[in-house]
């Protein structure tokens, strides 16, 4: 069973400057909620109860946003204001959090096996804030890939169809169609020209593991950037067993793009605000 889900949260949010020099790009308000919590409560609606963050310098406030706030909830105290709180008070009754830094940007999986710390020996989630994703009216993205888990017992990536002209901004698979919206992966390639990518199918920031990845990643020599690439660990780990690709339902927008963001913001302002 699944009660672990990391959240590789150490980036600089460049694409976000100058509003990410002293703020995470983690806590970036869609509306009024930063986009961690959309990610937190995703976990949590899947049944996942312990929050693991791998994150770096300068970004404290993705703790403080976790943990309690005596002052603040004093001053509102038995005011119609008190309900803004109501998301973060259950969040954080509900779940444990735990954190360990990443101390140079290698990568997202060096991120993630900078987490093997939290994560330990059992399968676990990965959420990228930056992916924020909604089904309106269904299961949670996470909630689905569980199910999906619990029927294969192996590593699962969601998946969506791009546009050719933006594979090179992505992960990309290939693979055997085992029903209209799952494959077996085959081929697994990080961010091809659209002249060399294995299909238009595009891995987004939503991931199910196992804890052999660990070792993988140990064994992985760093590949595109430099960095360490999960892409790359994953398509040895499908080579010796066995990777799923999941095309999810619902809706995801890229909020680490300043055009996804205002997408998102306008999307979750339609919907949700009351």
């Amino acid at each position: 069973m699944i009660k672990k889900c990391l959240f590789p949260a150490a980036g600089y949010g460049t694409r976000f400057l100058p509003a990410t020099k002293a703020m995470p790009k983690e806590m970036l308000p869609i509306v009024n909620k930063p986009l961690i919590q959309y990610g937190v409560e995703e976990a949590h609606d899947a049944g996942l109860t312990e929050m693991a963050f791998v994150t770096g310098r300068g970004k404290r406030a993705l703790e403080d946003h976790f943990d309690v706030s005596y002052e603040l909830e004093h001053q509102i105290q038995g005011t119609s204001k008190e309900r803004y709180l109501e998301g973060t008070r259950k969040l954080i009754d509900a779940c444990t959090f735990s954190y360990t830094r990443q101390t140079a940007m290698k990568g997202l999986g060096h991120a993630i096996l900078t987490g093997q710390t939290l994560i330990g020996d059992e399968p676990f989630a990965v959420v990228l804030a930056d992916d924020l994703c909604i089904n309106l009216g269904g299961d949670g993205v996470l909630a689905q890939m569980i199910g999906l888990y619990n029927q294969f017992r192996c590593s699962i990536v969601a998946i969506e169809e791009v546009p050719m002209d933006q594979t090179d901004r992505y992960g990309v698979i290939a693979g055997e169609m085992i029903r209209e919206d799952i494959y077996r992966v085959h081929t697994m390639v990080e961010k091809p020209k659209p002249e060399d990518a294995p299909s238009n199918l595009a891995i987004i920031g939503r991931y199910i593991l196992t804890p052999d990845i660990f070792d993988v990643l140990r064994d992985t020599p760093p590949g595109r950037g430099g960095e360490v690439q999960i892409t790359d660990a994953l398509m040895r780990q499908a080579q010796s067993g066995c990777v799923m690709a999941y095309k999810f339902k619902g809706e995801r927008f890229d909020c680490g793009s300043p055009s996804g963001y205002v997408a998102a913001t306008n999307y979750c302002f339609e919907h949700f605000e009351s």
